[in-house]
């Protein structure tokens, strides 16, 4: 019985490490309170123009090229409070970028490392704060 227990903690232990890996992001503690970074930890942004529950994303063009989007790998799937929008690249194609809860979220290029918050307030962006 105590081996049916433990075998039992450990798939779900297991089922929900696999789960939080999907995650496209990760809320970390940085100087500004909660922020949500990325898997390489580079804090993630949000853009003043973007209205929630949009299909695309309001920037484009140099907007892309200065602020990349948090791109979503082919076949990745909404889940939870993460969904999909549409975005033209820095190269012209349209991919699909991550939102949470109607927020798509936006790398810097100005940030080189993790940790870093060089962005915050420029060009109607912000950190993306988890509150």
């Amino acid at each position: 019985m105590l081996k049916t227990i433990a075998a039992a903690l450990l798939l779900s232990s297991v089922s929900f490490a696999a789960y939080a890996m999907d995650e496209p992001a990760k809320i970390v503690d940085s100087k500004m309170g909660k922020i949500w970074v990325d898997a390489k930890g580079m804090t993630l942004y949000t853009f003043g123009k973007d209205k929630k529950g949009e299909k695309a994303s309001a920037c484009k063009g140099d907007c892309i090229a200065e602020w990349p989007p948090l791109l979503a790998t082919k076949g990745a799937k909404p889940m939870d409070e993460w969904t999909l929008l549409k975005v033209v690249d820095a190269d012209g194609k349209t991919k699909q970028m991550w939102a949470y809860d109607g927020k798509p979220f936006y790398l810097f290029v100005d940030d080189t490392k993790p940790g870093e918050i060089t962005g915050h307030g420029k060009d109607d962006f912000h950190v993306a704060k988890a509150e």
